[in-house]
């Protein structure tokens, strides 16, 4: 049974074929962003699953999604990012994507040893970034409760790389 808040969130993203490159859906989520009663219902759906400390947002999508649900949860955010971008030290871990390969890096220091820590991106799909992104958690000291996503691609089987992580996905196709 679909709940509104699902029907809604499917109803505002878009599917943009063969984007970035040929064999690819790509699933746009700036139809659902442009929709401020929407994208605030999403956003309060995702801050309220957890008491944390502090929100990773997943470069880039994470990063809009994650940052007003720190805000609303008065938790910190954390951003991974893409090899490169981050200006201090940092812990770095690749992985393999369904067109390609990356790297993603988090400050050495973005946690305090302990720190409750929830993961937001907007889609789950092979679960390449997620899993590169909880053991960049892992090892720079925080602990992951729940990997939060705004939609879960089931048929890339992603989940299966998360063995052991609380999985939330607002909606799942």
């Amino acid at each position: 049974m679909k709940s509104e808040l699902s029907t809604t969130i499917m109803e505002r993203i878009r599917d943009v074929p063969d984007y970035p490159q040929p064999g690819v859906l790509f699933k746009d989520i700036t139809p659902l962003l442009g929709d401020p009663v929407a994208f605030a219902a999403v956003v309060d759906e995702l801050a309220g699953l957890h008491d944390v400390d502090k929100i990773v947002g997943i470069e880039a999508r994470g990063f809009i999604l994650g940052a007003p649900v720190a805000y609303r949860t008065g938790a910190g955010f954390v951003p991974v990012r893409k090899k490169g971008k981050l200006p201090a030290p940092t812990l770095a871990e690749s992985y393999e994507l369904e067109y390609g390969t990356a790297t993603v890096e988090v400050h050495h220091d973005a946690f305090t040893p302990g720190d409750r820590v929830l993961i937001v991106d907007d889609v789950l799909a092979t679960g390449g970034t997620a899993a590169a992104t909880v053991e960049l958690v892992r090892r720079a000291g925080g602990e992951v409760v729940c990997f939060a996503v705004l939609m879960e691609l089931a048929f890339l089987k992603g989940r299966e790389r998360l063995t052991g992580v609380e999985i939330r996905s607002l909606v799942i196709v």
